[in-house]
């Protein structure tokens, strides 16, 4: 287990928090080593958790490789042509602030809280709204 049951309770929280406002799905991958570029290994994670089947197409994954310390941040394409790559470098600075002060929990939270934000702005919340993917924090 990377992250121990109560981290990965309040990294859950978060998405749930988040995904209360939006019809957008937030996910979050936790890895020990990226042997690649984390951006294409968390392209494959993306595919293999099915987040580019959702509705609208406005599924985001935050990729982290704890022990070689990359993350990437990916957002299928209904999210990505609304905010383009601005956002997302953001995102990752405001995420990277955190890491770099070995505070993990914290930064992947942030990084959570500040995609809902976009999310819920582009994709409010539905009142037929179904939630498409797991709020679990997958590890492998």
């Amino acid at each position: 287990m990377l992250l121990n049951k109560e981290l990965k309770k309040e990294i859950v929280r978060a998405i749930q928090k988040a995904e209360k406002l939006t019809s957008g799905e937030i996910r979050v991958h936790i890895q020990s080593k990226c042997n690649k570029d984390p951006f294409a290994e968390g392209k494959k994670r993306f595919q293999k958790l099915k987040m580019h089947k959702t509705k609208e197409r406005n599924g985001v994954l935050i990729f982290i490789a704890l022990d070689s310390k990359e993350f990437a941040i990916l957002g299928d394409i209904g999210i990505h042509e609304k905010v383009g790559d601005n956002f997302w470098c953001d995102i990752r600075d405001k995420m990277t602030e955190s890491f770099k002060k070995d505070q993990i929990k914290e930064g992947i939270v942030a990084g959570v809280e500040g995609i809902g934000e976009k999310l819920k702005h582009f994709f409010p919340l539905q009142r037929d709204d179904k939630n498409e993917l797991s709020n679990a924090v997958s590890e492998g």
